[in-house]
């Protein structure tokens, strides 16, 4: 019975997600059990700081809340295995969950082991098996400093901010310093003085077809370009026209010259996201949650689930040797020798670059993103093919081009035309017609070929068939797109690409940025914030520091410095600036440049709950407060409200008329009706216009009775708003405006946080669900959440979610697992 016990006892695999483990388990067999710890499960707890700030800034982690069961689940599978492998991904933050998961089931099993791979495949797996590894010490460090760093600057910094700013806001480390680039670069806009310049073009015509269209280039020795006085203005423009029409064209030069085009590296982390934000449209967060699921494993039917890309948190371009191979038999195959150069093409991976995994890439360069498409959500299947076609094109030829420059003269002016003419596709044939061009990843798209030439000879005069003049401006530097935001952190050092997605999204949650066309403008209390940390953090809000701080971060997962030491040196200076912050920061107060309109006095920009607004400084002597816009320059623009439309409906409380109104920060779609009494009647009513556009009153849902108020005594009631969301308000209205959220039975599934779920109303009029203790803590989700927990992964939480393919269905609340209830099917 021993022996059979024995031979019984499984190796243990500990992964993050959930979906790794039906990826993992399918190849391994019976002979390994397979876990997930469902991301981290110990964190520095959320009710305070969680640091020993008199023995050199120790944390203090705790079992996140609604992980004990996970927990447990672990310790129990710990127990039972020979061996305990753990296999977070390969990464600074993976190792940091392995060591808290290594420490949580320490006295269950000693014989623990970390292993990593790049690809989930049979054979990386295995690979990774055979070369376990102690934990790294050294990784660990360094995410603890990342992790302790933040903690100190947000819990430090955030309550002064609150102080003289606006309650509920936070700091952030990498944050600010992303928030400074962007606000900097509207500061320039702003500054920004067009310069008035006229470009000219002559449609030209040799003895040999087709006519061309040439630039002007040179006007004497001296390159065109703005502010040249020559073409500064219409007058000057008009008069070199006129000296280029009397004289004559002939041909100065040609050049001829076969180019060559070789294919951009595999993606990086960086790269990746640039280009799908470019060519797809993808915020960086879309992007590395669709990577995460092809990275993870994909159902393909009968071929079950498989991995469809190695990893992609990655600064290497590298390429493993069976890799390229691979892409050199599949490129012969499918497009012929000529496209398969001799020697597999290597990539230099930059200085200072984290090359521990190879760049990303198809784990199968045979799975083609055709072969997989009825398999994938439209949006990964996009990304597939990016990232698979990238990694094709950087084995293959290059393509080939025969370029032409052609310069004429015409008396003190030099004009040029260029063509260019394909010669050979090479990498470009993978792209297909369709594809947006991305063969550099750090450029715009480019426009495809270049207008074809005519043969013609030096000397060879030309007919001039028409001459343009076009009057054109300097442009201020654009605003940042994602892609050219994560390209500026990148080569400022700012974060790791693996943090950029979360920078970019904390960003907009907090309202420091909205974005525009786009690209991303800095809201006023962005702005505001960046100018107060400047001002009293100088040395936090640098970049220079900012990015050396990830350079020492770096040293310590190299295991050239101790992490307690580099959070000693950041304290050193972070303290005394703390000090003289909170005693010298003043109140946040920008003038408007506008009058009040009530009592003549300036208005100031102020923060509330609803956003920006014009309030008077008067206050609270006047009331006053109006809606602004800014121009192209940033000057401030009060919006009137719209005239309202009176009503013939009367109110039954004072019998005044009813008037459409709107939100003051609500829509033009969203209005309401409102007594014309107000403020002294503040009844209010719902209504919605027949097809003629007449106003028909909605009757007021029945209110359901919700207990005593705590202040009057007088009964609670639930309510509808407006927007949909229900809440529990007092029936002593207006005489006592009590008012709770509506709860909804669900605790706050965040690690020591006592309260519940309740029911809200987003600006935008959504109902979505957060905790009752905000701001002190921000969770929040869209969905209703349900009583849990998980019977998968034991998160204590589950939502009620819909779609058109399953109707009403109930999903594990935690994003990284997969679990599903659904009521015609069953659990999945």
């Amino acid at each position: 019975m021993v022996a059979i016990a024995c031979r019984m006892t499984k190796d243990l695999i500990i992964v993050e997600s959930p979906a790794k483990v039906k990826t993992i388990g399918k190849f391994l067999g019976k002979d390994y059990a397979v876990e997930a710890s469902v991301g981290h499960v110990r964190d520095l707890p959320k009710g305070d700081m969680g640091l020993d700030e008199e023995h050199g800034y120790a944390p203090r982690y705790e079992i996140i809340k609604g992980k004990e069961d996970v927990v447990g689940r672990l310790r129990k599978a710990a127990k039972a295995a020979k061996h305990v492998y753990l296999a977070p991904d390969p990464d600074r933050e993976g190792e940091a969950i392995g060591w808290h998961v290594a420490e949580l089931i320490r006295t269950q099993n000693k014989n623990v082991s970390r292993i990593q791979f790049n690809e989930i495949t049979a054979r990386a797996v295995k690979e990774a098996l055979e070369n376990p590894r102690p934990i790294n010490a050294d990784l660990v460090g360094a995410q603890q400093a990342r992790r302790v760093l933040d903690r100190l600057v947000g819990y430090k910094i955030s309550p002064i901010l609150w102080k003289h700013v606006k309650r509920g806001i936070s700091a952030g480390r990498v944050q600010s310093v992303a928030l400074r680039l962007i606000v900097d670069r509207e500061r320039e806009r702003r500054a920004f003085q067009p310069v008035e310049h006229w470009a000219l073009k002559a449609k030209l015509a040799g003895e040999n077809p087709p006519p061309f269209r040439a630039d002007l280039w040179k006007i004497g020795t001296k390159t065109v370009a703005p502010g040249m006085k020559d073409i500064g203005s219409a007058e000057a423009a008009g008069a070199l026209v006129q000296n280029v029409r009397a004289g004559t064209f002939v041909v100065d030069a040609v050049e001829e010259k076969e180019r060559s085009k070789s294919a951009p590296p595999p993606f990086t982390t960086s790269s990746l996201q640039q280009v799908a934000n470019r060519a797809l449209g993808y915020p960086a967060k879309k992007t590395m949650g669709a990577a995460q699921k092809l990275y993870e494993g994909v159902d393909l039917g009968e071929r079950g689930t498989v991995a469809l890309i190695t990893y992609m948190r990655t600064d290497s371009v590298r390429i493993a040797d069976e890799a390229k191979k691979a892409a050199h038999e599949f490129i012969l195959s499918a497009y012929g020798k000529d496209y398969a150069p001799a020697k597999a093409r290597v990539y230099k991976t930059k200085d200072g670059a984290q090359d521990a995994h190879e760049a990303c890439r198809p784990v199968d360069v045979t799975l083609t993103p055709e072969s997989v498409k009825q398999f994938l959500p439209a949006d990964q299947f996009k990304l597939y093919q990016l990232i698979w076609r990238r990694f094709v094109a950087s084995q293959m030829s290059p393509a080939r081009f025969h370029d032409t420059t052609v310069s004429a003269k015409n008396g003190t002016t030099l004009w040029r035309a260029k063509g260019e003419r394909l010669l050979f596709p090479g990498f470009l044939k993978v792209q297909g017609l369709e594809a947006p061009t991305e063969a550099d990843a750090d450029a715009e798209p480019q426009d495809g070929q270049s207008a074809q030439l005519p043969k013609v000879a030096v000397g060879e005069a030309l007919q001039l068939l028409d001459l343009t003049s076009e009057q054109k401006f300097t442009q201020p530097p654009p605003r940042y797109s994602e892609a050219t935001l994560v390209k500026a952190l990148e080569e400022e050092g700012i974060g790791r690409p693996s943090t950029y997605a979360a920078i970019i999204s904390t960003l907009q949650d907090r309202e420091y940025v909205a974005m525009e066309d786009k690209r991303f403008a800095p809201t006023e209390l962005g702005a505001t914030v960046s100018d107060k940390l400047v001002a009293h953090f100088a040395t936090l809000m640098d970049i220079g520091f900012t990015a050396g701080m990830e350079t020492k971060l770096d040293e310590i997962a190299a295991g050239g410095r101790a992490w307690e030491e580099v959070i000693e040196e950041f304290m050193a200076e972070f303290i005394p600036a703390l000090e003289k912050a909170g005693t010298e920061m003043s109140r946040a107060t920008i003038d408007s440049g506008v009058a009040c309109p009530e009592c003549g006095r300036p208005m100031h920009v102020k923060f509330g709950k609803n956003g920006e607004f014009l309030g008077c400084s008067g206050y609270p002597e006047c009331k006053a407060i109006r809606e602004f816009t800014r121009d192209e320059q940033g000057t401030i623009i009060p919006v009137d409200r719209p005239k309202e439309e009176i009503t013939d409906i009367l109110c039954e409380l004072c019998g005044k008329p009813f008037a459409v109104k709107v939100p003051r920060k609500g829509r033009a779609s969203d209005p309401f009706l409102g007594c014309t009494g107000y403020p002294k009647c503040k009844n209010i009513k719902n209504f919605k216009r027949d097809e003629f556009g007449a106003i028909i009153v909605l009757e007021a849902p029945e209110e359901i009775p919700a207990g005593t108020c705590p202040e009057c005594g007088k009964p609670m009631v639930i309510k509808t708003a407006r927007r949909g969301s229900k809440f529990i308000a007092c029936t002593g209205y207006p005489a006592c405006k009590h008012t709770e959220p509506l709860p909804t039975g669900v605790a706050c599934p965040q690690p020591g946080c006592t309260g519940e779920m309740v029911e809200k109303t987003s600006r935008r009029g959504k109902v979505f669900y957060s905790c009752s203790r905000y701001p002190d803590c921000t969770f929040s989700l869209w969905d209703r959440p349900v009583p849990g927990p998980c019977p998968k992964c034991g998160f204590p939480l589950l939502v009620e979610k819909h779609s058109k393919a399953k109707g009403d269905f109930i999903a594990c609340g935690n994003k990284d697992c997969d679990w599903v209830k659904d009521e015609g099917e069953g659990e999945k």
